[in-house]
């Protein structure tokens, strides 16, 4: 093992770099940026990113569930010469280290539970950070866009393509009147998942989350965390999802779960949020550790802060997006270590921008 690096200081406390840390560090520099980070992007003070995915079967294969090994490897060999023919362009990831993982977590591009260092598991990835097909997850095909702000037509139009593509080169479950078949029955269909992840950090703060929450679940809609289907509703991310129902209603619920934000947000005053940002931000200086629930509260705050322009934030509030993406999602080390690396990594990206 390398030499550990020197010590560095901040302005509020001294702080060490362990040869974990360095060579975390040195991983995420080297990872391209999602293009979704974008500051134009639309809708963006309250939409974060838009995602659409697709999920497909081989047909005459076991769902991964409930497959052999050798049934995996066999699907992963059939999907990597399918993509190699109709999109030479991507790469696959077979083996990630923690790193890698938390950041293409944070990016949007592999879902929570994802087992993708197992065999015949594997993730693959274009160039822009904007597409990335899952093989063998759930389904042994998730095909899914991610792209900037409110920007639905753009990650469906790319995800449709590139499942259309594969659909050429592989032949996939279908059955009438079920149309794709998949693992979940709740999935059977179109196997299409539309999902925007919000920032509703007005709502939160007004009290009235729970309650848009609930008018979109009596509409069949799904209010999840930052991750996900596995991951809880923390702070002030929301994933909001449907598998059913039409576009127009989809577009409709979101545009509703907007403008209920922005309204909310008008009712707090600009000096009002510039005394919670800052102490929210002076906790982040002093605080040694931090859990993910923590670190996500105190990003949903300087995010709101940077949106409103308020002296000492980001004033390119997509930054704190970006950070999102280097966090200690879920730890590459020890729980210990991760919560102090959040505090560490937070407090040197606010010093920064400060």
């Amino acid at each position: 093992m390398e030499d550990a690096p020197p010590v560095f200081f901040s302005r509020r406390m001294r702080t060490v770099t362990s040869d974990s840390e360095a060579w975390r560090k040195m991983v995420l520099r080297s990872m391209s940026p999602a293009a979704w980070l974008v500051q134009d992007a639309p809708d963006n003070d309250v939409a974060v990113s838009s995602r659409v995915r697709f999920a497909r079967n081989l047909r005459d294969f076991r769902y991964p569930h409930t497959a052999s090994l050798e049934s995996l490897r066999e699907v992963q060999t059939l999907v990597r010469h399918g993509i190699q023919a109709e999109f030479p362009q991507l790469t696959e990831l077979t083996r990630i280290t923690p790193a890698e993982r938390d950041y293409l977590l944070g990016c949007r591009l592999v879902s929570l539970d994802f087992p993708v260092n197992q065999i015949g598991r594997s993730v693959w990835l274009d160039e822009r950070r904007r597409l990335s097909i899952m093989v063998n997850e759930e389904d042994h095909l998730r095909v899914q866009a991610v792209t900037a702000g409110w920007s639905l037509g753009s990650a469906e139009r790319l995800a449709y393509a590139t499942t259309k593509g594969l659909q050429n080169r592989l032949a996939m479950q279908r059955s009438e009147p079920f149309g794709y078949l998949t693992a979940s029955p709740f999935n059977c269909g179109s196997g299409r998942r539309r999902s925007t992840l919000f920032h509703l950090i007005g709502l939160q703060h007004e009290g009235k989350l729970v309650g848009v929450i609930k008018a979109l679940e009596a509409q069949g809609l799904h209010a999840r965390g930052l991750f996900g289907e596995s991951s809880q509703r923390v702070a002030a991310f929301l994933q909001v999802s449907a598998t059913n129902g039409t576009e127009a209603e989809y577009i409709g619920a979101c545009r509703f779960v907007m403008d209920r934000e922005r309204q909310s947000r008008r009712e707090v005053t600009r000096l009002t949020l510039q005394k919670i940002a800052t102490e929210v931000r002076d906790y982040a200086f002093l605080t040694k550790s931090l859990e993910m629930a923590e670190a996500l509260r105190i990003l949903a705050w300087v995010r709101w802060a940077g949106v409103v322009g308020l002296d000492g934030f980001p004033s390119r509030f997509r930054e704190v997006d970006a950070w999102i993406s280097s966090l200690e999602l879920l730890g590459t080390t020890d729980t210990q270590a991760a919560a102090r690396q959040r505090a560490d990594f937070l407090r040197n990206c606010l010093e920064q921008r400060g």
